[in-house]
């Protein structure tokens, strides 16, 4: 019998799922990378310091010691269990994990408890039409919950496995006896928030529990077919696809090498299982037919009925079956052209210029940052302004005060270069990419008051000078420049042939250098040079960004030339 199902792999691929048990080739594990490692370590002390708070403010709370010693404390109706090692289902093929276990009342003598799991991630947004049970460390029944109004779970992956998660080990539980019948279930953010579900209703319907056995049952049936094969041979019983945890699969080179022979259509970013089966039950099976297809048809499908003067085609059906599936047809067209294609003409393309131009970016650690940079760039001698690279950091403890004096140093000189330009009568413009992050940056920092710092009337009056001197260029290139998948400045930045000079870039890494530069470690200043050179060119890219809008890039084919 194959290892029991893990939470995990209940909205995990298939074929992962399946290959994980047992592959048809030769296969070298491999390790998992930097940034993966650091997430875990992360996730894992955030946990076990959880446990501790909740283990201080509950002094009657019990740890489990074994499964055998979980089973116990449960059938005595013991309150309160930390770090639960819960029974497998073995019919069911299946191992959960709890990370708390809350005495909640009794189903045919027999006590009942919720699972609580702990995770160091957001799981609630702004929702003004909707509600939460919100509880807290102190008082973790459901019972001693209140509503908190204008929240809903966000619709990210990670908060959809996280509500499947708890799906899952609800059903261990009630595979045992001891789960609570209408499947209520609670998730602590990394906040120290205790958020609570009934998953037997239909209020989450990514992750109830309805949801959860459409998936876990197909899973099974892997499982079963999985059995099969090592018994019997012949055909895998699943095969490759593109799935969004594909980057960080050990098997990605091996099924991406036999996507890419077919060109097979669900390669074209970020297509979900669902669409990929609609497309393929229509005859789409490669990203040339999806690229072929008309996305104006399409467009018009998803809106209203289409006018059919040439009978019913493809995108008549997939229109209103997939959501923005004129998207998917673009995606797939800028693959086959194998570069970014326009979205406006030429004459409407383009990022603002000025006199003296600042692309600035930030470099933050566990929500604070320590770093702001700025690449001065002069279309026109200016006298009192050099141009180049600025950097003020933070090497320090990292604490709000520190935050808000570093950024403060970083406003006062831009602000007196802003101030030198209209001075002497020149034009000025400050560029980020994304500025939703610098501005959260911007907001956290004047929350801090600091003897002659900026204030939010000074930020208000710098987004809101005219003419713009605050530009977003993902919003730009949004609007103008059609991709493969997501709109990311790695991506951009390296069609304009700009390149890093680090090896393997990315925001993630960068806080694994921070790690070392504030460290004791003999390479601690090689760390930091790092992040230095990583931020300039962070600010380079941008400008590099800037320019190829405002030139090469008008030359690309437009998107709805078909190929």
């Amino acid at each position: 019998m194959a290892q029991p199902l893990r939470s995990e792999e209940i909205v995990s691929c298939v074929h992962r799922v399946a290959l994980t048990r047992g592959q048809p080739f030769e296969y070298l594990p491999v390790g998992v990378s930097n940034e993966i490692a650091r997430r875990q370590r992360d996730a894992d002390a955030h946990r076990q310091a959880t446990l501790q708070e909740i283990s201080l403010a509950h002094p009657d709370a019990v740890e489990a010691r074994s499964v055998n010693h979980t089973t116990d404390l449960m059938r005595e109706g013991v309150a309160l269990i930390l770090r639960p090692k819960l029974k497998p289902d073995v019919e069911g093929q299946r191992r959960g994990v709890a990370h708390v276990l809350v005495r909640i009342g009794r189903h045919n003598d027999v006590f009942t408890y919720a699972p609580i799991i702990i995770k160091n991630n957001e799981i609630v947004e702004a929702a003004s039409t909707r509600r939460l049970l919100e509880g807290s460390l102190d008082r973790l029944l459901p019972s001693d919950a209140t509503f908190s109004d204008g929240f809903g779970p966000r619709s990210t992956s990670t908060v959809t496995k996280n509500g499947i998660a708890l799906a899952h080990v609800t059903r261990v539980l009630q595979a045992t006896g001891h789960g609570d019948p209408i499947g209520r279930a609670a998730i602590i953010d990394r906040h120290r928030r205790v958020w609570w579900f009934d998953l037997a209703s239909d209020n989450y319907p990514r992750f109830n529990l309805a949801t959860y056995d459409k998936f876990y049952r197909e899973r099974l049936g892997v499982l079963n077919a999985h059995d099969s094969w090592l018994k019997s041979g012949g055909e895998f019983p699943t095969r490759p696809y593109w799935h969004r945890e594909c980057p960080e699969c050990p098997f990605a080179p091996y099924c991406e090498a036999q996507l890419e022979i077919i060109d097979d259509v669900s390669l074209t970013r970020y297509t979900s299982v669902e669409q990929q089966l609609l497309l393929h039950d229509h005859g789409i099976d490669t990203r040339a037919q999806l690229a072929r297809l008309d996305p104006q048809r399409a467009k018009l499908a998803r809106t209203k009925a289409p006018v059919i003067r040439d009978g019913v085609e493809p995108e008549d059906h997939l229109g209103r079956l997939i959501d923005k599936l004129d998207d998917l047809i673009y995606r797939a067209r800028a693959h086959g052209r194998a570069s970014s294609l326009r979205i406006e003409d030429p004459a409407s393309m383009g990022c603002p210029t000025a006199d003296v131009e600042i692309d600035i970016d930030m470099e933050s650690y566990d929500d604070a940052t320590y770093l702001w940079g700025a690449y001065v760039t002069l279309n026109t001698p200016i006298q009192g302004i050099k141009p180049g690279y600025r950097a003020f950091v933070q090497w320090g403890e990292l604490t709000p005060a520190a935050e808000a004096r570093n950024f403060s140093d970083f406003w006062r000189w831009f602000e007196e270069l802003r101030r030198t330009c209209e001075q002497q009568g020149r034009s000025v413009a400050g560029y980020c990419f994304w500025a939703q992050a610098e501005d959260s940056a911007m907001n956290r920092a004047v929350a801090q008051p600091i003897e002659g710092g900026p204030t939010n009337d000074d930020l208000e009056a710098f987004r809101n000078h005219t003419p713009s001197q605050w530009i977003d260029l993902h919003e730009l290139a949004k609007r103008q420049i059609q991709t493969t998948g997501p709109l990311g400045l790695k991506q951009l930045a390296r069609e304009s042939g700009f390149r890093w000079r680090d090896e393997h870039p990315s925001g993630e890494a960068s806080m694994l250098w921070y790690e070392v530069a504030v460290s004791n470690a003999p390479d601690a200043s090689t760390s930091r040079q790092r992040i230095l050179e990583y931020n300039e060119d962070d600010c380079r890219a941008t400008k590099a960004l800037r320019d190829w809008l405002n030139g090469p890039a008008k030359v690309l084919p437009h998107r709805d030339e078909p190929l």
